[in-house]
């Protein structure tokens, strides 16, 4: 068990993930991070990205939008807003999405956030999705 992590990855709606993996990586706010058996503990807000998981069965990948990570000892925790498979990703629905962000106008800072938001998640997306 020394050489395995318990990662568990849970939405609003389910637990979409609870299993043993040898490696993970995952989008942090300000960058990415690793974890490797042994890791130290962490408390870190989620970015919007690729989690890409290294188990038994292959390396594995899902799209996560934001939330927060725990790893306390073999155990590492995300809460996240959404997580779907490279499968579940619509590329046509995420350009659309894209599209719309670029278009939409913006007349204070709050609008501008939320459309370069909007614009990092779509991007994100269709660059996983490749």
């Amino acid at each position: 068990m020394a050489n395995e992590l318990q990662l568990v990855v849970v939405t609003p709606e389910t637990t979409i993930v609870d299993e043993p993996v040898s490696a993970l990586r995952f989008p942090l706010f300000d960058g990415q991070a690793g974890v490797l058996p042994g890791r130290a503990p962490l408390v870190g807000r989620l970015g919007c990205g690729e989690l890409k998981m290294t188990t038994a069965g292959g390396e594995r990948s899902y799209f996560v939008d934001g939330g927060f990570v725990q790893i306390n000892g073999p155990t590492v925790t995300l809460l996240t807003a959404r997580c779907l498979s490279n499968d579940d990703i619509d590329a046509d629905a995420v350009r659309a999405e894209l599209e719309e962000a670029t278009s939409r106008p913006a007349s204070n800072d709050a609008d501008i956030d939320a459309r370069f938001r909007d614009q990092d998640r779509a991007r994100a997306m269709l660059a996983q999705k490749k």
